[in-house]
């Protein structure tokens, strides 16, 4: 090699070699601090600072509180700010410090038994965290040819559910009711008599005392060793109802990584596109169907995608999010887009609770997609017989009611009278008796048995 060559390949080494100190010294510097200058309802805005969408920062109050915010927005060099905490005390030209290892979160074996908030700080009084392990909040998209498909039935120790409406393992289902129909009451019978390796809550903007009421009435000291509940009630900033989602849903992935069988219970998906659609209004996004953004149902499958079946040899996490459908409107917005992202919904009727029916599941009204890939065909066919029977009296329940139905005009009517006591029976159950896939599966064979094909 000439003096010229091994010259100019020498600067071409130093000139790299310059390159990436630079680039390291880029990504080890202290992140810039910045400044407080205008809050505007829920929103900070804040100058001077260097951070992405997602991260998260510290705004120094007056007297010295730390007041975390998540960066929701930009518009140019000026950050917009969502806080996850109470924001009195903050004034301007108060300290902005971005946060490092933003986007991620504490989690580990030490989480089962605890209850904590959105931001992952304990609320039971029990000490702080342990924790060792950190996944990313936002979790990491699985490819959906890796997923396992869902196989194998799920023993919810409902009987309505486990006879008509079976549920797989791995599967996501959507509770749609509306207010005080019982969906937190069934909700908490699948989280005792489910059989889980692990049990996630995620209580999202609902009331507060019922987290109390969840955990000791509900769980109990027995159930709660292998839960982990995220509490983030109404009160709470729309920033913490948001986060106390996708961290719930955090923890689950950990744990069927683990290769662990996940229950994720959470109440409600409303919540929390509701706690989106206020963040989004506060930073300017235009509103689209009913006052709710474009960015409420991008979130949604955002967050639903992440439970399921795991890798081949993985875990699995079964979810059931409850959906407000408001005034009874099935077809409300959020309602409707949960519907089309998930693999099956049970109804809840107010005219069922009304009457005193518990749970109040409109059996007629309710889908399992993945049924009839997970139980045998003689299973199907009892469903669809008693579904027959309940249907037939249903559309001739007004007749019957005022005395102008004629026995002996349809024998299929005839028929669905004769059962109708049983259905009925077959259908409630109570609240603290647990009623497994085979003792479910054995009744409704012996009430179809009565019926002619």
């Amino acid at each position: 090699m000439s003096a010229p060559e091994a010259s100019s390949r020498a600067a071409r080494w130093r000139a790299e070699l310059q390159r990436s100190l630079l680039a390291v010294e880029r990504t080890t510097a202290p992140p810039l601090e910045g400044s407080l200058t205008r809050m505007v309802g829920l929103t900070l805005e804040a100058a001077g600072c260097q951070a992405a969408v997602g991260d998260y920062c510290d705004v120094i109050a007056g007297d010295g509180a730390r007041i975390e915010s998540e960066v929701v927005g930009f518009a140019g060099d000026r950050l917009y700010l969502m806080p996850a905490g109470d924001a009195h005390g903050l004034g301007p030209n108060a300290r902005v410090i971005p946060r490092e290892r933003a986007g991620t979160v504490a989690v580990g074996p030490q989480l089962l038994g605890r209850i904590v908030d959105g931001a992952a700080q304990p609320l039971d009084g029990l000490g702080p965290l342990a924790c060792t392990d950190r996944v990313r909040l936002a979790g990491r998209p699985i490819n959906p040819l890796s997923r396992q498909p869902i196989s194998e039935p799920l023993d919810v120790g409902v009987r309505a559910i486990n006879s008509l409406l079976t549920i797989g393992r791995g599967q996501r289902v959507g509770l749609f009711a509306g207010s005080g129909v019982g969906k937190s009451v069934l909700l908490g019978m699948m989280a005792r008599f489910t059989s889980a390796q692990v049990i996630v809550v995620g209580l999202i903007g609902e009331r507060g005392r019922e987290v109390k009421e969840f955990v000791e009435r509900i769980l109990g000291p027995e159930d709660r060793t292998r839960a982990v509940v995220v509490a983030a009630p109404a009160d709470a900033p729309p920033l913490l109802r948001l986060r106390g989602a996708w961290l719930a849903t955090a923890i689950a992935e950990y744990f069927r990584d683990q290769g662990a069988s996940v229950l994720l219970l959470m109440d409600s998906l409303t919540r929390f596109a509701q706690a989106q659609r206020e963040i989004a209004l506060a930073i300017g996004e235009a509103p689209a169907t009913k006052g709710y953004p474009p960015s409420v149902f991008a979130r949604l499958p955002q967050l639903v995608e992440r439970a399921g079946n795991g890798a081949a040899g993985g875990g699995s996490i079964t979810a059931f999010y409850t959906v407000l459908a408001e005034g009874d409107d099935q077809n409300d917005p959020i309602a409707d887009a949960a519907r089309a992202i998930l693999d099956g919904h049970i109804v809840l009727a107010r005219r069922i609770a009304e009457s005193g029916h518990y749970p109040a599941i409109d059996i007629e009204a309710s889908v399992s997609r993945a049924m009839t890939e997970i139980v045998p065909r003689p299973h199907i066919e009892a469903a669809r017989r008693f579904r027959q029977v309940l249907s037939t009296y249903q559309q001739h329940r007004d007749l019957v009611a005022i005395g102008a139905y004629q026995r002996g005009s349809d024998p299929r009517v005839d028929q669905a009278i004769r059962l109708w006591p049983a259905v009925q029976q077959f259908l409630q159950q109570d609240m603290h008796a647990r009623v497994d896939l085979a003792a479910g599966l054995a009744a409704l064979d012996a009430l179809v048995a009565e019926t002619t094909p």
